[in-house]
């Protein structure tokens, strides 16, 4: 068994994996940090990329064409966006529970519209989704090793990638961004200067919407051809983790998304060596757990250290 698994894990196509299923991961965390870079907490993100999984799946079920479905996606994706953003900063609902309230209307109202629509129960086994496409990168797909790893992905893995330096650009680089921090940090502050509150928060929850639903059309126009019940599986609250992780930085946030998903990827290779269903389904969630008690432990330290430090500071003053 010893040799059947790492015989598994150093090879091109496990790296390639971890790709892969970091793709959803990792358009979802980019969403939490724009959201939450802007005080707020984007909870619906599971919600969101379930809605946007089954438009997606049966605009392009349905149109045969896959820009078709991802337009659907994004709709269905901003949709539940824009709910939350009326719901918390509008009707002043606490965001966080109307988070929770969306993603269980999800939970059921997925499959509710997939019965409606199409009379399918459980999968949309009744029509043909298109897939994104593939690319193969010139020159890349030929480097030994490499090749492997990197080209030959879905086109939206290497999207998700791009949209870690696209939110970065925009959270450092430009007024709307700064707008965001400002108010995330202190929306008083931010009020006092001119910087429209609902606005600013509306717009980055919309942001947030888009990068999640493009999440959710990866999941059935991509790492699935179809949309299942219950497919996201937790990857929208695994996101909230990784940013938090990544102290809603894009880039750290980037590399805790692919931890996770080397975690994801590792569930998957194992299922295949005879290892309980059980004990390989809990991997990426365990270490989700292990992950946030590491890091609340690094910060409990960082602020220890920086409250002996302004202790001292203002002893020897």
């Amino acid at each position: 068994m010893d040799n059947s698994f790492f015989s598994l894990i150093f090879t091109t196509d496990f790296a390639y994996s971890i790709l892969r299923v970091t793709t959803p991961l990792l358009f979802a965390t980019m969403a939490s940090v724009v959201a939450e870079n802007a005080g707020a907490s984007n909870i619906a993100l599971e919600g969101i990329m379930l809605f946007s999984a089954l438009f997606g799946a049966i605009g392009s079920g349905l149109s045969h064409s896959v820009w078709v479905g991802l337009l659907t996606a994004l709709a269905g994706g901003l949709f539940i966006s824009m709910m939350l953003a009326y719901f918390a900063l509008y009707l002043k609902t606490n965001i966080i529970l109307s988070g929770i309230a969306l993603n269980t209307l999800a939970t059921g109202g997925t499959v509710f519209l997939m019965y409606v629509i199409l009379h399918d129960k459980g999968t949309t086994s009744s029509i043909t989704t298109i897939p994104f496409p593939k690319v193969n990168i010139p020159l890349i797909d030929k480097i030994p090793v490499l090749g492997p790893i990197l080209s030959g992905h879905n086109i939206l893995t290497y999207v998700a990638f791009i949209s870690v330096w696209v939110v970065w650009y925009i959270l450092y680089n430009t007024k709307l961004g700064m707008h965001m921090r400002c108010v995330g940090e202190n929306a008083e502050s931010a009020a006092s200067v001119g910087i429209h509150i609902v606005k600013t928060k509306v717009i980055a929850l919309l942001i947030s919407g888009v990068l999640a639903s493009l999440g959710g059309a990866f999941l059935s126009m991509g790492y699935m051809t179809g949309f299942t019940k219950g497919m996201v599986s937790g990857r929208g609250f695994i996101a909230l983790a990784a940013a938090a992780m990544g102290q809603l930085s894009p880039v750290p946030s980037m590399v805790a998304a692919i931890v996770f998903g080397f975690a994801d990827a590792l569930s998957n290779m194992l299922a295949a060596l005879r290892i309980p269903d059980e004990f390989v389904k809990m991997i990426p969630y365990a270490v989700t757990v292990i992950g946030l008690v590491v890091f609340s432990g690094i910060r409990r330290n960082q602020l220890k250290k920086s409250r002996i430090k302004a202790l001292t500071a203002k002893a020897v003053s």
